[in-house]
């Protein structure tokens, strides 16, 4: 069980963190430029083999199989199917890390919209196949080609029906667990960050890495940054830096450590429960605490810096705190798109506001469409991630001193054309 529960994020109901004392943590910070956006979302998709996922209830029967799996390759793509209450769908791309196409958000919006009022289904499980994590983003090579092709129509397709997704998740009138086993980062954390019971494992790495794309971040993810505590909110929404268990917890993202070799015991316990209404207390007999976060360490610097008001100031900051954290801070920014990171820092501080999940997805609509009709930082930061692979992005503008003022205004003020929530 927790040691104590965070009085600086605004969390839902019994979800914990472990260090609140900076003192008991360790002091310092992994260089945010130990992550990359990954780079296995360029890879061609290869069609997974189809096969039945074991119940692991000692040979008890199934209420129902596999139910949305079809033989062709995008249905595979997501399993869906019931075990006695528990409905379980799992992300089944593991050669891209689970990353979602539209077909699979679909899938999963379809599978959630038929539990709903399904008296037989008792509570919603969420992961992912495969070992190296629940889901690596939205397939944005996808959203390039559609782009270059000259079809930005299908990126608000796309983008509409995930956050539905999304917003579904988090309103789900049922509760909805997620593993967030491993990379779990961008779209995967709108899978997981909503969900009712979010669960972390010793392989867990969340992140928020669009700034690294030229982008911003989205599926509702300011909303969980803006409700983090301090600015750590700012510094990994500009920086991209991911978070292991123990940050995952302390930010808000996740409520329970449970380590990897327990996670079948929970889905069977999930599965085969007494009490139908006690989800948490079933998480809870395998919950541990992890290692304490190192966040608690670095709020001093992080929160004068990230607290400017603008992106250029921020980095100013981060090269006058003599520390060499700060200073990695202020390198990686650097070299980040400035419209991203001015856009981002804004809808940060606009979520940090709002009162829903629905809310902030609508303000971050504005800006991903903004982005997609009408800067090119996206399409350039994806080329040179993820197409070209020469990790030499030319962003408009170039640096953050040419940023205008208020830069991010633009995005924030955009009006797509067709709404997101009719």
């Amino acid at each position: 069980m927790r040691a104590e529960k965070s009085d600086s994020a605004v969390t839902s109901p019994n979800r914990f963190v472990t260090c609140a004392n900076s003192s008991t943590c360790p002091s310092g910070i992994a260089r945010p430029l130990s992550y990359d956006y990954p780079s296995i979302l360029s890879e061609k998709p290869v069609p997974p083999h189809i096969s039945r996922i074991p119940a692991g209830l000692g040979g008890l029967p199934w209420r129902s199989t596999l139910t949305v799996v079809t033989a062709s390759p995008e249905a595979s793509r997501v399993l869906v199917r019931t075990e006695y209450s528990l409905g379980r769908i799992t992300l089944n791309r593991p050669e891209a890390i689970n990353a979602l196409d539209l077909g699979m958000v679909r899938q999963v919006l379809a599978a959630l919209n038929a539990w709903r009022d399904d008296s037989d289904v008792q509570i919603v499980l969420i992961d992912g196949a495969g070992e190296r994590g629940l889901c690596a983003g939205g397939d944005v090579r996808s959203l390039y080609d559609a782009i270059i092709a000259g079809d930005p129509g299908h990126a608000g397709e796309f983008f509409r029906a995930e956050y539905e997704m999304n917003a579904a998740i988090a309103e789900y009138p049922k509760p909805i667990v997620a593993f967030a086993d491993g990379i779990t980062m961008g779209g995967g954390i709108g899978l997981a960050g909503h969900a009712a019971i979010r669960v972390v494992t010793e392989r867990s790495k969340l992140a928020m890495p669009e700034t690294r794309i030229g982008f911003t971040p989205d599926v509702g993810g300011t909303l969980l940054l803006g409700r983090a505590p301090g600015r750590l909110g700012e510094y990994f929404g500009l920086t991209g830096a991911h978070m292991n268990a123990a940050d995952a917890i302390h930010n808000g993202f996740a409520d329970y450590y449970v380590p990897s070799d327990r996670l079948d015991a929970v889905r069977e316990a999930l599965s085969s429960r007494a009490d139908p209404g006690s989800p948490s207390e079933i998480v809870m007999l395998f919950d541990e605490t992890p290692e304490p976060s190192a966040l608690p360490g670095i709020r001093t610097w992080v929160d004068d810096a990230f607290s400017a008001p603008t992106v250029g100031e921020i980095v100013q900051r981060l090269q006058d705190a003599g520390n060499p954290d700060a200073a990695a801070a202020a390198s990686v920014l650097a070299e980040l798109a400035p419209t991203g990171l001015a856009v981002t820092l804004d809808a940060v501080r606009e979520a940090r506001e709002m009162a829903s999940v629905r809310e902030a997805l609508e303000g971050e609509y504005r800006r991903v469409l903004w982005f997609v009709h009408h800067h090119p930082d996206l399409v350039e930061g994806i080329r040179a991630q993820l197409v070209d692979k020469d990790r030499n992005p030319k962003w408009n503008p170039a640096t953050i001193a040419e940023l205008p003022a208020d830069a991010g205004r633009p995005a924030r003020e955009y009006v797509p054309d067709v709404p997101l929530f009719a």
